[in-house]
This record gives C-alpha cells, structure tokens and sequence, in this order.
C-alpha cells in the first residue's frame, strides 16, 4: 500500500514529448521585473522562471501591439503574413489561423486554453483546444462573463485569480497525454485594477526617471507633425494610455500608471508561484516548459509617449524567460536578439512535432546549452496605422546590435536612426549625419531585403 500511494508517476512523465506551460501578460515591459533589474519591483517566482532557466536579455515582439503579436506567437508568422495586423475584428480569420496548439494536439498533445485571446470579440472556441476558457474581447478585472467550453456564464471574482485557479486545476487533473496549457492574462492591460490586496502597494517607492522622460523631441518630427488625419466612420480618438490630460507627462513619468500596473503584476506573480507548486506536487516540474513573456511592451512616459505601438525600445522589448531543465542550464542568460515569432517553432521542436513550413520564426533550441550560435544579425519590426489612433502612423524597422532605422512609410522627412551603443535611450536621431550615412545605406537595404523574405 505505501508503494503505491509513494509511486504515483503520471504518463506525461514518462513520455519524450514534456509538457508545455505557455504564460503571456498583456502590456508589460521587460524591466518591470525584479530578475530584469528592477529597483523595487518583487516578483519571485517569476524571478524563479529565470533562475532555474533562461533568461533573453534581447527578445522583441515584430509588432507591439496586443492581438498581431498574438497571432504571430501562435503561428510564428509576420503580421502581414498571417493577416492579423491590427486590433480590428480578426474572429473568423482566427479561427483558420495555424497555430502551434493546433499542432501540438494533432501530434498527440492535450491542449488547454485559459485567458485572453484578443483577436476580435468571439469568446468561442478555436480549432486545437480541448479545453477552453476565455472572455470577449478586452474583458473585465471583476465578475467576468466566461465562455467555458462554448457555453457563457458569469463568474465572481478577480480575473486574474479565477484564470490562475483554472489554470492550476487543469495541471492537477490526470493526464494520459503530454499537455500543453496556454495561459492569457488580461493584466496588466488598462484600465489598471490590482486586486485589492494588492492596491496599497509601491506607495513611497521611487519611480526611475529616465533621460528619454526629457527628450526635447527635437529629432522626432513625427511626434511633433501638427497634421495629423483624424478618425474616420465617426470613430472618436482613442487614447494613448494615460487616465487623463493631467497625467499625459511631458517631462514627468505618469507615476500612477507605473505603480498600477506594476500593482496589477503582483496577482501574476502569485498565479505562476501556484502553477510551480502544482507542477511540483504532481511531479511534472521537471518534464515542463514553462514559458513567461508579454505581448508587447509599454511607455512610462519615455519621448513623452504612453501605451505602445511604436518602434522605440519601451513598445517592442519584452521579457522572455524559459525554464526546462532537461535543456536549460539554471542561471542561463542569451543576448542573441529573438523574436515572437520563434516560440512556435521552439514548441514544436521540443514536441518532436513537424514545424510548419510556413512559419518565419527559428526554433531557440540551439540557444538553449550553446552561446556560441549562428544567429539573426538583424529583425524587421513593423506597425499598420489604425483609424482610431491616428498619431501613431505605419512604419517599418530594422533593428540590428548596434543600429535601428525607423521608416515612416507615408511620411516624407520623418525617418529616423539611432545608434543603440552610443544612445541606449534613442535621444538623438542620426538620420542626417554624414558619419551615420553609410550605415543608414546597409540598414535600408537589409531592411528591402527582409521585407521581401517574409513576404513569400
């Protein structure tokens, strides 16, 4: 009898196909972490992700914006490839969508869905999952309508606890398969609500003031243009992220949107510590990829701007941490630059699953017990204009170590480069220098030559 109450070994366990744990937060930066560096932030078990696994000091999202980025972690496409280009009602395309869930279940795996999915409002159910839970479009922080399984029902509660709740319960349940659970959180997205246990936190803390928070903005014509094309079908404007005028900094950084959100992260944290332990108690840590990341970043302020959308490091920087110890050596840290794009074909690879051929994104498995590999020296970055937020114009980029140039498509004279080893913070725009001219040449090459690669 005690043998086998001591030996109760789940099948993933034994299989060579480890389970996958998907966590991805809406709207936070890279730096808002205490494993990333910063100063007061307390988020250990996140931390934990990096000190037991990886750490990749250079990831990006190829668009900073919340359901493209989405769409291309799913299929490891371009945005103007899989079509999902904009915050607009992407429902039914979503729905045809190829994704890495869809094949981890068409290669043996148990698929879970818990959270946000954000392209378009459907609530229902996407092809690949056998199980679901997810909510309208942006959704609440409190008493969500939850669709579970095709069928709506509201639930009481704070979001982020009743995602974590089903998400620990799906990893507690018997599995006769490896699984795969995709968890989408809605925070820390606006408008902002920590939980209440949370809402006192960071309260006499001092929040970093950069030298982009200054920035005179003077090699910035864009963020300066007086004509600007309003909203059409009698769409007003939205905003940029700030609660009102009065905290739109110009020169200051909006401190009540800082410590919100980082408030909000707290309920995250404590979700992924439960998943660990769950992992642990059911003894299918080991066997797991545990992934945490974000669908793009976000400006405190920084050139005085707030929300995302543009190309500058604050909106396209992300934290991306793994964990799988068969793998990864605890303490592991890459700089190489990797993109959201190459978390479908790391899945699959991991999975021994075919890797579609349409996917654009590299496995970062290499990455994982070799620092030493042959990697992108550069990446191409991209934003479509939407009606409702009209300053925010289409661009294209190319970033490499050393260089970003920003190409404004629809603007003449607005283009910008910044040498990132000399000016981290993207202060002073080298577009007109004679000494810069010949790397502004390479750049808008490489830039030509990427576009017509991912467009095939």
């Amino acid at each position: 009898m005690l043998l086998t109450l001591t030996l109760p070994i789940r099948a993933a366990e034994t299989n060579s196909q480890p389970n996958i744990v998907f966590i991805l937060v809406d709207d936070i930066r890279w730096d808002a972490f205490g494993c990333m560096g910063h100063p007061f932030v307390k988020t250990p078990n996140i931390d934990r992700i990096a000190k037991e696994g990886a750490l990749f000091k250079n990831f990006f999202v190829t668009l900073p914006l919340c359901s493209p980025s989405r769409g291309s972690f799913l299929t490891g496409q371009y945005a103007h490839v899989n079509g999902v280009t904009n915050n607009g009602e992407h429902s039914t395309l979503s729905h045809q969508l190829v994704t890495f869930p869809r094949l981890l279940h068409d290669a043996g795996y148990e698929t879970s869905f818990v959270g946000k999915w954000h392209m378009g409002t459907d609530d229902t159910p996407r092809p690949g999952f056998d199980h679901w839970l997810s909510f309208k479009g942006q959704g609440v922080y409190e008493n969500p309508n939850l669709n579970i399984d095709g069928k709506v029902s509201r639930v009481e509660g704070y979001i982020t606890d009743i995602l974590n709740s089903r998400a620990v319960e799906f990893v507690k349940q018997e599995h006769k398969k490896p699984f795969c659970l995709y968890v989408g959180h809605k925070a820390v997205h606006g408008p902002f609500t920590p939980a209440e246990r949370h809402k006192e936190l960071y309260t006499k803390e001092q929040i970093p003031h950069p030298p982009s928070i200054d920035d005179d903005l003077a090699g910035k014509p864009v963020l300066t243009r007086k004509e600007q094309q309003g909203p059409k079908d009698g769409q007003k404007p939205q905003k940029v992220g700030f609660d009102d005028e009065a905290e739109r900094p110009m020169g200051k950084v909006p401190e009540r949107l800082v410590r919100q959100q980082l408030r909000t992260l707290m309920a995250i944290d404590e979700g992924v510590g439960q998943l660990l332990r769950a992992l642990e108690e059911s003894r299918q840590l080991e066997n797991t990829v545990i992934i945490f990341t974000s669908d793009n970043g976000y400006f405190w302020g920084e050139h005085h701007l707030g929300d995302k959308r543009w190309a500058y490091e604050e909106s396209i920087r992300d934290p991306l941490l793994i964990r799988y110890p068969k793998l990864i050596k605890p303490g592991t840290v890459r700089d190489q630059m990797v993109l959201n794009i190459d978390i479908a074909p790391t899945l699959l690879e991991l999975a021994h699953a075919p890797v579609s051929r349409s996917m654009q994104g590299r496995s970062l498995v290499p990455l994982f017990n070799k620092d030493s590999v042959e990697w992108r020296k550069s990446a191409l970055f991209e934003y479509f204009q939407e009606k409702a937020y009209p300053r925010t114009p289409t661009w294209q980029a190319i970033r490499t170590e050393q260089w970003k140039y920003i190409h404004y498509t629809e603007l003449e004279g607005m283009d910008e480069l910044y040498n990132l080893k000399a000016d981290s913070y993207e202060m002073k725009n080298l577009i007109k220098e004679q000494s810069a001219r010949s790397s502004l040449q390479e750049l808008k090459s490489e830039l030509g030559k990427l576009l017509k690669q991912t467009s095939n």
